[in-house]
């Protein structure tokens, strides 16, 4: 597995490396200038501007900042300090806070980590913690369709969910065609331990997967059908459609799973079967050694009266008729399947 590097682009007026964006935007859609922290309540105070801040991993100390110049509820700031916090949407009077999973392969493995996002009515807050890439893509998407992003920070919100989203699919391609060679490894006659090993590897991480991508599906849900004051009307389609996405991804990492567990029973099938034909075939020789062995036993008692001790043709006899007896066994159990 490839994995895209994680490049966090900074404003250049921004000398806070925890600050990755910080602009104002006018009410049209167009991008107005790049401000501090410290402008933004100034900013809001404008009723045809509003704000879209970016942070990466940001100290306890940014965050109280902003608490500060957006009001924010004390509760969902301290949930945006702490990472590994499930998945959710809460309301907190005028805002949304909403926790989102997210997924990037890091040498060759899937890392997870976390976004935290305020909307409000003038404004939007992304916060990420852990393994995510950039959302600069996502803004410069926005700023290039001004008549969209007009629709101020609700579509924000859609284009950082719906980049969060899509950043799944080349994931589970990949698991797909990594489960692809393993089904090929899995039916060659040689049997790897460590196609066994990548097997349940590849169940865990898609049972990670599945854990991130299933309860954006509520939340997207939610956000088609409820918080009329923060979700403009016209862009709830587009949360419809990333529903869709998610909706896609969380059924291809279900039947992935049970398509490995399907592999993983194959080869279990297929190691019983090769060792009961082990066991078979060593029964095989066994039961043609067995004739030869039982009269060498017999002639080796050293009685008296023995055959051998004045006939000299008994020896011969004897080997024709042991070596007679072990062709009809080896004819009879090559017949049957055991040799």
């Amino acid at each position: 597995m490839n994995s895209a590097p994680n490049v966090l682009p900074t404003d250049p007026t921004c000398t806070d490396p925890m600050v990755v964006n910080c602009v104002a935007y006018g009410v049209d859609g167009r991008r107005l200038r790049d401000i501090t922290i410290e402008e933004i309540s100034d900013v809001l105070e404008t009723p045809d501007e509003w704000v879209w801040v970016g942070l990466h991993e940001p100290s306890e100390q940014m965050l109280e900042k902003l608490q500060e110049e957006f009001g924010l509820h004390e509760l969902a700031v301290e949930d945006a300090h702490n990472a590994h916090q499930r998945a959710k949407i809460e309301v907190y009077g005028e805002s949304l806070f909403i926790v989102a999973h997210t997924a990037q392969v890091v040498a060759s493995k899937i890392a997870f980590g976390e976004t935290h996002i305020f909307v409000g009515r003038r404004y939007i807050v992304t916060v990420r913690h852990g393994a995510s890439l950039s959302y600069a893509s996502a803004r410069r998407g926005c700023e290039q369709a001004t008549d969209m992003l007009a629709l101020g920070p609700s579509y924000s919100l859609y284009a950082v969910l719906d980049f969060i989203v899509d950043n799944f699919f080349p994931i589970v391609r990949e698991f797909q065609e990594e489960l692809q060679e393993l089904e090929e490894e899995v039916f060659q006659e040689t049997f790897k331990r460590e196609t066994i090993k990548r097997l349940y590897q590849l169940k865990k991480e898609l049972v990670n997967l599945r854990l991130a991508i299933a309860p954006i599906q509520d939340i997207l849900n939610q956000l088609v059908r409820q918080y009329p004051t923060l979700i403009r009307d016209e862009v709830r389609p587009y949360f419809r459609d990333v529903y869709d996405h998610a909706a896609r991804v969380n059924e291809s990492t279900d039947t992935m799973r049970e398509m490995l567990t399907a592999a993983l029973s194959v080869n279990l099938a297929l190691v019983t079967v090769a060792q009961g034909e082990i066991v078979k075939r060593l029964a095989g020789w066994a039961a043609l050694l067995a004739a030869p062995t039982l009269l060498a036993s017999w002639y080796g008692m050293n009685f008296h009266h023995m055959p051998e001790l004045d006939k000299p043709w008994a020896y011969p006899v004897m080997i024709t008729v042991t070596a007679s007896i072990c062709a009809v066994l080896f004819w009879v159990l090559k017949r049957a399947g055991w040799l």
